[in-house]
């Protein structure tokens, strides 16, 4: 089949990548000159199927009033009179009970722990290098309730068979040891040892190259107006321009402007900007810089080791379409990475970046067929686009190949909203 990928992040190229291995014509359209050059570009850098977890959980309203009133909370909302926004605020509202978080988080363990899976299969099978490291995560808890509540959440991570250490102070200064310079105190920390870290641009980038070499068509600097459809089936993908480009079947994956386009053709996909930022700063002493990444619970923020820097990222903004680089952001970053890591890096340096993550209200992706015949969404997956990439490319690869996939995806799809 020829099947066309809208987006060229990391979603849209891991599936254009596993729907070329499996025998399929592919072409990718996207707006900008080259891939990963949104979402993708910048972003924490870990590759974290424990730490799947949903925005929307126990305690997060009243945790979300509090942080208004906070100069480094880790979630913001700024009101931008779109009726849209208030609508997947609600729907985010009312997953915020026990239940649903549960089922929402098994969900986004279990297809977070499929991908990395894939991913290391696909290195394997490719030898491409992303300053990847194999060598774990640990979110650090600076206060002791934040301890209690990881040693009660991990009975997802036990059901799912992840392997992970509690770790006391002692413990955490083991595995990274230049948190013994860290100029605030902490009590612990959750350690997941099979998880990873790698630069997501440089990755996408990579690939990109590799399967553009065996066939894979880019339309770079293209505008997508609308679909063209009928009463069961999309027939073509009308550009600005005019032009039309046509396939057997078209994969949605242009990550937070997939709701407006979905829009058009009846079909309910919540999926909103969450607005990001992170730094990235040159490493000037390694002894003093992480090992791995290590994810501040206080602050949502994560600090990845790449090969040569140091990538800090994380908060959340719930901000329309705003792409606007909010300095006090920075500071926060700065705050954090100068606390844990003083003197690692040149922060006089810093490389400031924001982007919009795509996030729906229960926190997990849209994969899966749409109600019509040919379309396919791989959207949705808010600040973990990089961890299950992967993961839900090979799933939806599989589906529009007509294999059984190796994990439960019936949940995934967009039809869970009807």
């Amino acid at each position: 089949m020829h099947i066309v990928v809208m987006g060229a992040g990391v979603i849209g190229t891991t599936t254009a990548y596993y729907l070329n291995q499996a025998g399929h014509e592919v072409t990718v359209i996207d707006r900008q000159p080259n891939v990963a050059l949104e979402t993708s570009f910048a972003n924490a850098g870990q590759i974290s199927p424990g730490y799947a977890s949903p925005w929307a959980a126990p305690g997060v309203p009243l945790k979300a009033f509090k942080w208004i009133f906070q100069q480094h909370a880790p979630l913001a909302i700024k009101l931008t009179g779109d009726m849209y926004q208030y609508q997947w605020m609600i729907r985010m509202l009312a997953e915020c009970n026990i239940n649903r978080y549960q089922i929402n988080k098994e969900r986004m363990v279990r297809i977070s722990e499929y991908s990395r899976d894939c991913l290391d299969q696909l290195r394997l099978d490719t030898g491409i290098h992303f300053d990847e490291r194999q060598l774990g995560t640990l979110q650090l808890f600076r206060y002791q309730h934040q301890l209690d509540i990881a040693g009660k959440d991990t009975e997802v991570l036990k059901e799912e068979g992840v392997p992970f250490e509690l770790l006391d102070k002692a413990g955490v200064i083991r595995v990274e040891p230049a948190l013994a310079l860290a100029t605030v105190d902490f009590v612990g920390g959750l350690r997941l040892p099979n998880d990873q870290t790698g630069d997501c641009q440089k990755f996408t980038t990579e690939l990109a190259d590799l399967i553009q070499e065996k066939g894979v068509k880019f339309l770079f600097n293209t505008h997508i107006e609308r679909l063209e459809f009928t009463h069961d089936a999309i027939s073509a993908v009308v550009l600005k321009d005019g032009s039309k480009v046509q396939g057997d079947a078209y994969v949605m994956a242009l990550g937070s402007y997939s709701h407006d386009m979905l829009k058009l053709l009846n079909i309910d996909a919540p999926v909103y900007p969450l607005k990001g930022y992170s730094i990235t700063t040159k490493i000037i002493d390694a002894s003093k810089a992480p090992v791995s990444t290590i994810l501040d619970e206080s602050y949502k923020i994560a600090l990845t080791r790449f090969d040569d820097r140091i990538r800090v990222g994380g908060m959340a903004e719930i901000n329309g379409f705003d792409h606007t680089l909010n300095i006090h952001r920075e500071d926060t970053l700065l705050m954090v990475l100068e606390q844990l890591f003083p003197h690692a890096s040149d922060i006089s340096d810093a490389h400031f970046w924001t982007g919009l993550r795509p996030a729906t209200p229960d926190g997990t992706p849209i994969v899966g067929q749409t109600f019509y015949k040919n379309l396919y969404t791989n959207t949705g997956h808010g600040t973990l686009g990089w961890t299950m990439s992967c993961g839900s490319a090979q799933l939806l690869t599989d589906i529009i190949s007509n294999k059984t996939p190796k994990i439960e995806y019936d949940d995934l799809n967009v039809f869970r909203y009807v």
